[in-house]
């Protein structure tokens, strides 16, 4: 009854349990995180390119067009496919003409990041999420066009 009774070698094993027991939540936190960050730097980016290539465009159809091709390479960098992103451009004073001289051009971009390991919920094929989103305004020049 002694040896069953002895505590000695027992610190290696609490220490390994407690350990393995917080470790998991600080990776998955760790990696969530970092998931995280990656598409809220990445929607940042793509929506001040996107404002500053419709401002610096000589019509509004080519700023459109050079803004869409902005939005799909920082989307694919930041790792959203471009269908998970809502995107609004907005212009001001004309919302029309975003080269309106001395006009304001507005990007707004939103997404939901997914969780990293997180099932489906309620069998609706869509998994848990963060909502992340962005915004950008840039001037029009005074004298239109790339400066």
């Amino acid at each position: 009854m002694r040896r069953l009774a002895d505590d000695s070698g027992s610190a290696s094993l609490e220490f390994l349990t407690v350990g393995v027991l917080l470790l998991v939540p600080l990776v998955y936190l760790v990696l969530t995180l970092g998931q995280i960050q990656h598409a809220v730097l990445g929607l940042e980016g793509g929506a001040r390119h996107a404002a500053r290539t419709i401002a610096q465009a000589d019509s509004h159809e080519a700023g459109l067009v050079a803004a869409d091709r902005a939005l799909r390479v920082a989307m694919a960098d930041a790792g959203l496919a471009a269908e998970q992103v809502d995107v609004t451009i907005s212009c001001a004073p004309d919302p029309g003409a975003c080269d309106t001289p001395r006009g304001t051009v507005t990007v707004q971009l939103g997404a939901t990041v997914p969780l990293p390991f997180a099932p489906p919920v309620l069998q609706l094929d869509v998994g848990l999420g963060v909502p992340v989103s962005a915004q950008a305004m840039q001037p029009v020049s005074a004298f239109g066009g790339a400066p």
